[in-house]
């Protein structure tokens, strides 16, 4: 059983940046890849990026590839997502999850725990 919580959402202006965490809990966090989504209003949950368990595997979506970076630290058994030069269209609850699956990692029905999502709105 993974337990996670999101952090670090909030608003801010367009160009600007946030960081988001998410914390799990269990000593098993190391075996885990994670990937972050986000669902704006409206729309379908949308896969943002992934990362294998040893950060050796980082991808995103073409959307936010070169202003977002996914980490993560695994003895903190913290994944983080920087956000750099937000847009208004990035604006959507973010959620992050965890995948036991080596596939599947931008197929949110591979992701076998997820946090209660953070949300984050970017202004004009």
């Amino acid at each position: 059983q993974v337990q996670l919580v999101e952090s670090g959402g909030g608003l801010v202006q367009a160009g600007g940046s946030l960081r988001l965490s998410c914390a799990a809990s269990g000593r098993t966090f190391s075996s885990y890849s994670m990937g972050w989504f986000r669902q704006a209003p409206g729309k379908e949950r949308e896969f943002v990026a992934a990362i294998d368990w040893s950060g050796g595997r980082r991808v995103y979506a073409d959307s936010v590839k070169g202003r977002f970076t996914i980490s993560r630290d695994n003895a903190k058994n913290t994944a983080y997502l920087q956000m750099n030069t937000l847009k208004p269209e990035d604006t959507a609850v973010y959620y992050c999850g965890a995948r036991s699956s080596q596939f599947g990692e931008r197929i949110s029905q591979y992701y076998n725990y997820w946090g209660q999502g953070t949300q984050v709105t970017v202004s004009s």
